[in-house]
């Protein structure tokens, strides 16, 4: 079955009230995208900031009352003094939406021997590294550049026989991979109980024996520590929390920061200066990765 989109252009003060007039007359979900390329890379906490040029889309049955919605919304454009909302009006036709979603994820290589692979993929490498992980609610998949920064360095340095803590773990990727690149144990830390749930799945979907691994909500014992700690996160919460990371590496271990513009490297190295030395500052696609040896 088809279904009809309507498609509403305006700024961030008035999203509510488009949504609002697009559930009135019967939409089944509205969702807003980002018209130009404006992203929102660090939003303040417990803040859902929106684009300065949005995009607000109701979802219709095909049956819909076209004749009655379109001037509702129109009336409400005039309300809002808005006189340019671009309205359109789609039909969008009925598609296999998993089999379409599950089409667009590929095995992707990290560094020589790593590689990420869904679980419905076969794998590219048997001889590789292989870690099977599925998108899910928790962040982290390896297609964002901050993560296949640190999956990178991780396939790049030697993990045998390593402790590993991945600082906001997400989706266990990162610790999850050093465990697969051969080390010993690795604890998992997040502020999210989804991050706990996905990181734990993903362990045992790749075989991991929970005597390797261990994710905890804060707080935690103060005196964990590991050989590698790296932690992929926002670089303002990352500059925050210097001092609670830096514990977290023993002496001579290594560290990798990531979730950082190139533009906001310089203040998170400072951030960390007084307890490591920066060993590399790695960029890709406007993200950086810094790489520091714990003094």
């Amino acid at each position: 079955m088809p279904w009809l989109q309507i498609r509403v252009h305006t700024t961030p003060d008035h999203v509510p009230a488009f949504e609002d007039v697009l559930l009135d007359c019967g939409a089944l979900v509205v969702t807003f995208e980002d018209v130009h390329d404006d992203p929102v890379y660090e939003p303040d906490l417990n803040t859902t900031p929106l684009w300065k040029h949005t995009r607000v889309t109701g979802l219709f049955e095909a049956d819909a009352d076209l004749e009655h919605i379109r001037p509702v919304v129109e009336h409400k454009a005039e309300q809002l003094g808005q006189t340019n909302i671009d309205l359109k009006i789609e039909i969008l036709e009925d598609k296999d939406w998993i089999r379409e979603w599950m089409d667009s994820y590929h095995p992707i290589q990290f560094g020589k021997r790593l590689w990420v692979c869904p679980s419905w993929r076969e794998v590219p490498d048997e001889n590789g590294v292989n870690l099977i992980l599925d998108p899910g609610l928790a962040f982290g998949t390896g297609t964002h550049p901050t993560t296949a920064l640190c999956l990178e360095w991780l396939d790049s340095i030697d993990c045998k026989d390593k402790s590993i803590i991945d600082y906001g773990c997400g989706s266990g990727i990162l610790g999850i991979a050093g465990l697969l690149l051969g080390a010993n144990n690795m604890v998992g830390i997040d502020i999210d109980p989804q991050a706990v749930e996905a990181t734990q799945a993903n362990a045992e979907r790749n075989s991991i024996t929970p005597d390797r691994y261990e994710v905890k909500l804060p707080p935690y014992d103060g005196d964990l520590q590991a050989d590698v700690v790296v932690a992929n996160i926002l670089a303002g919460p990352l500059a925050e929390l210097s001092g609670t990371i830096s514990k977290l590496v023993k002496q001579g271990g290594m560290l990798a920061l990531s979730g950082i513009l190139e533009s906001q490297a310089h203040s998170v190295v400072e951030a960390y200066k007084p307890w490591f030395k920066i060993e590399s500052i790695v960029e890709k696609e406007e993200w950086g990765r810094i790489v520091a040896k714990k003094l």
